[in-house]
């Protein structure tokens, strides 16, 4: 027990700042409709083809030399378009194809940057597999963490701050804090270490996993997609495919002869921008292939589910609401156990002498310093 104690210890005095900065910046993020703070936010979205044909070709433009990488068309949570650039600049647009923001890096805007800061902590090669470890460190600190608050749960109170900024009282306040976060700290270091890392997403699912080895088709397209291309027709063509379905995002390939794809949102997906790819083949609007994430198998439906649970995209304002708490009760988590790691000592209280200390005050000061200095460990 003691070996268990000294590795949460020092994996949360070296770790717990990191895991304060993802929980902080991912609560800020759930609520990024609320202060984005531009206008056409908070429009009621139109799905209507020609209109966000004509924002494409509008998106095009606002590039200037600059490709596209991709477009996220507007949703429910946020009203507007959102055009990247693969030179790192982006443009926000209007549904009716206007131009609101544009900014010339991905620090242009605090909702880009927190999200580069949330999922690579500024760390642009390999950043993602750092939080990806971050996610699995949590699961050990759950786990380790309950095991060593069984020891002292009849101590347990649930406080939102240390009654006092005392080591000892700051790790009591750790252990009781830590034990009612913990199932929804489970959940998100399990989605968001999942996410990151998909073969062990694969290992975990192996069960339910149907194992096809036929590779993925290559599609090759006659052209690149361009102000000249029929936007229009590509939207009406792909729902033509998928009735019910919401168009959510254009890809713009990397390469000369790949395809354009559209990911769409059929009604049964839970990730906010879907998982159905239709590729396409600009210049004639014809469609070279589908992959329709309904047909997969357990596995792969599971998978669909990491992101919208981990980002708050489901369960509406209650689930926002939960996840809220649970990442400003990593911050605590993570800031407190650094301080009382590296800055607080243990106070020392001088000692009286016994013969001038009547029996029951000693016995019952000797039970609440047993209690302290068995949460502090």
């Amino acid at each position: 027990m003691q070996a268990l104690l000294l590795l949460h210890r020092w994996t949360g005095g070296i770790a717990g700042l990191l895991l304060a900065v993802i929980g902080l910046s991912g609560t800020l993020l759930l609520w990024e409709d609320s202060w984005i703070g531009l206008p056409g936010a908070h429009d009621p979205v139109r799905h209507d083809a020609a209109e966000m044909g004509r924002a494409m070709t509008a998106a095009i433009a606002a590039g200037e030399a600059a490709p596209l990488a991709r477009v996220t068309l507007a949703d429910e949570t946020i009203g507007l378009h959102q055009a990247v650039y693969r030179d790192g600049s982006g443009a926000y647009l209007g549904q009716d194809g206007s131009v609101v923001d544009q900014w010339s890096s991905p620090f242009g805007r605090p909702e880009l940057w927190l999200f580069d800061l949330h999922h690579h902590l500024f760390i642009r090669e390999g950043g993602a597999y750092v939080t990806g470890v971050l996610g699995l460190l949590l699961i050990g600190f759950v786990v380790t963490g309950s095991i060593l608050w069984w020891r002292t749960r009849k101590t347990f109170r649930l406080r939102l701050w240390p009654p006092r900024m005392s080591r000892p009282a700051i790790i009591w306040h750790h252990r009781d804090l830590g034990i009612i976060a913990a199932p929804l700290l489970l959940v998100m270091a399990l989605t968001g270490a999942l996410m990151v890392f998909k073969p062990l997403s694969a290992a975990v699912l192996a069960p339910f996993a149907q194992h096809d080895e036929t590779p993925l088709p290559r599609y090759q397209a006659t052209s690149t997609a361009g102000p000249e291309t029929d936007w229009r027709l590509l939207i009406e063509t792909a729902q033509a495919a998928f009735p019910g379905a919401l168009p959510r995002r254009f890809q713009f390939p990397a390469k000369s002869g790949e395809p354009l794809v559209l990911r769409m949102k059929q009604t049964a997906e839970w990730t906010p921008n879907g998982r159905t790819y239709v590729y396409f083949d600009p210049a004639t609007a014809t469609i070279l292939g589908v992959n329709d994430p309904l047909q997969g198998d357990v596995a792969s439906r599971i998978e669909e589910k990491y992101y919208p649970v981990h980002a708050g995209r489901v369960g509406g304002v209650v689930w926002r609401i939960m996840l809220t708490l649970t990442g400003l009760a990593l911050v605590l988590l993570g800031t407190l156990a650094c301080w009382t790691f590296w800055f607080r000592s243990p106070r020392r209280v001088p000692r009286q002498s016994s013969s001038h200390v009547p029996t029951a005050t000693r016995n019952a000061s000797s039970a609440h310093s047993s209690v302290l200095l068995d949460s502090d460990g």
